[in-house]
């Protein structure tokens, strides 16, 4: 069988359809849901460009100084990481458990999408929306608090991209141990409070001590935030980067894992 057979299908009486035709118009209806749900809209848009602002209220100048940091790459990393959370996780778990719950999924798979596909082409808006703040935060920092710019530009967009995959995959995961879009909004909860907490987004790892740091340092967000931080200001090292790629990539490996277990297609009865 050739590669060609398993990227593109052929429509009775129509013309043959490929992954990336399927992805887009998947993206696109589902990208039109969104904007009609101005609630979502709001947590995935507008919270995480404003949450930034909290940290430089809360954060203060010797933990900065004891960790090396400035005001600028404390938002821009803490930019990144809300990003992460709000536009694409707790979006994803919500809009997961939603159309589970509405049936759209089950629909789905009567047609002629894989069911990764699916997953993909309902993350995608989100996904870009993460993508897209996460760009706005380190124009927004450079302009207007003086950030410099990235020493290892590569690992930063390393560490973003890594952060958004993963962060699809969970999303995907907690959807799955949720049983209504009501308790969606409560599921998410733990990974973000942890995540917010311990992964180095809005209080620096240098301030834990060294024990609590390195357990910290594994949390499925904290190669990300590791990586973008290092991007910044250059102080990675190549091993420590692999440390944190590594770290990262077994995160995915292990979320998808819990995805093809765990993932429900239909509303349980």
């Amino acid at each position: 069988m050739s590669a060609a057979t398993t990227t593109t299908t052929t429509t009775a009486g129509g013309p043959a359809t490929t992954a990336a035709g399927r992805l887009a118009a998947l993206g696109r209806a589902e990208l039109t849901l969104l904007g009609r749900s101005k609630g979502m809209l709001v947590t995935a848009v507008v919270v995480p460009l404003l949450l930034p602002l909290s940290v430089q209220q809360t954060l203060k100048g010797d933990m900065l100084e004891k960790a090396g940091l400035s005001m600028g790459t404390a938002m821009l990393t803490a930019g990144v990481g809300f990003a992460m959370l709000f536009a694409v996780y707790a979006a994803l778990v919500n809009i997961y458990v939603a159309r589970r719950e509405e049936l759209v999924l089950k629909r789905l798979r009567t047609g002629e999408l894989l069911d990764r596909e699916i997953l993909a082409g309902t993350a995608l808006p989100a996904a870009l929306i993460g993508l897209a703040q996460c760009v706005v935060v380190a124009v927004a920092c450079t302009a207007l608090i003086g950030l410099e710019a990235p020493e290892a530009v590569h690992l930063a967009v390393l560490g973003v991209l890594l952060g958004i995959v993963l962060m699809v995959a969970l999303g995907a995961v907690t959807a799955a141990f949720s049983r209504t879009a009501e308790s969606a909004q409560v599921s998410s909860l733990p990974l973000m409070f942890v995540s917010m907490i311990g992964s180095g987004m809005t209080v620096p790892m240098e301030v834990f001590p060294d024990r609590v740091a390195s357990v910290l340092e594994l949390l499925p967000l904290s190669p990300a935030i590791r990586l973008v931080r290092g991007g910044w200001t250059g102080e990675l090292s190549a091993y420590e980067a692999l440390g944190a790629v590594a770290t990262a990539v077994a995160w995915v490996v292990l979320a998808v894992f819990a995805v093809q277990r765990w993932f429900r297609w239909e509303p349980r009865h």
